[in-house]
């Protein structure tokens, strides 16, 4: 198989989704970590959603950011390993919004503005699988 060369802008946006990943990463290591006190200062609607999140949610939540991360890391070191690492994120991400946006109704909970950052994760992750689909059809990604 032929490489071709990923075109100049590639490690740039590699880089930049990275950040973002990781960004991911430290706010459910941010989740993890709220105690029962911090949650105590929630509104009540808010700490019954915190307290009573079941496992598979947070499972998704991980395996969205953890696989993400690991996606961008292949992309920047150009593997081709980096599109299952996307799919993978965006089926997590998938389910962790069915959590938020229908078991929880977030919207109720948070107000409309809780709609902006779900749909700028969906759409930042939909990208990125693109983004390593075509790089491995156009054989940037080996």
């Amino acid at each position: 198989m032929t490489t071709s060369t990923a075109p100049s802008w590639l490690k740039s946006v590699a880089w930049a989704a990275l950040v973002w990943n990781l960004l991911g990463v430290i706010a459910f290591i941010m989740q993890l970590l709220m105690t029962p006190e911090m949650i105590s200062k929630l509104p009540a609607d808010q700490q019954a959603a915190y307290s009573n999140t079941p496992l598979w949610a947070t499972l998704a939540f991980a395996v969205a950011v953890f696989s993400g991360t690991l996606g961008c890391i292949f992309l920047l070191l150009k593997k081709a390993v980096a599109r299952t690492c996307f799919t993978l994120s965006l089926i997590a991400i998938l389910i962790q919004q069915f959590y938020n946006f229908i078991i929880i109704n977030s919207i109720e909970l948070l107000g409309a503005s809780a709609v902006f950052m779900p749909l700028l994760v969906i759409i930042i992750a939909i990208l990125l699988l693109h983004l390593s689909h075509r790089g491995k059809l156009q054989h940037w990604l080996n």
